[in-house]
């Protein structure tokens, strides 16, 4: 069971970047899949996930509007769109597969059951 983010780098403020999840597990199409962040002293917080079916995404407060979570169940990737990047972005960002279907759980990382390695971000002022 494998889950592979890349894509991360080095932006400008108001930049953009798309990171991608490859998995390898088709029985994680299936499975909501969600994008989390860690700044360096931080805890890992929700960024945004999106349904099985890929037609619910939600997303946290600080990123609605600019990152756009999508989901590809042929090619089993989940990506993240990130636009108009702030320097308070800057963090390893982690993808996420869990079998919960109880929407009040998606934004907690405890909900999801794998992890993959995480991609560092980094948005310089």
């Amino acid at each position: 069971v494998q889950l592979q983010a890349s894509g991360g780098g080095l932006v400008q403020a108001g930049g953009s970047l798309t990171l991608s999840c490859a998995y390898s597990e088709r029985s994680f199409n299936n499975y909501v899949m969600g994008w989390f962040r860690q700044a360096p002293g931080k805890e890992r917080d929700f960024v945004a996930t999106i349904f099985r079916n890929g037609g619910r995404t939600y997303y946290a407060e600080s990123v609605k509007g600019r990152f756009t979570i999508s989901r590809d169940k042929v090619k089993n990737t989940v990506t993240l769109q990130m636009n108009s990047l702030k320097p308070e972005d800057t963090a390893v960002y982690y993808c996420a597969a869990g079998s919960t279907t109880i929407l009040s759980q998606i934004r907690y990382a405890s909900a999801y059951n794998y992890w993959g390695q995480g991609t560092q971000v980094t948005v310089s002022s």
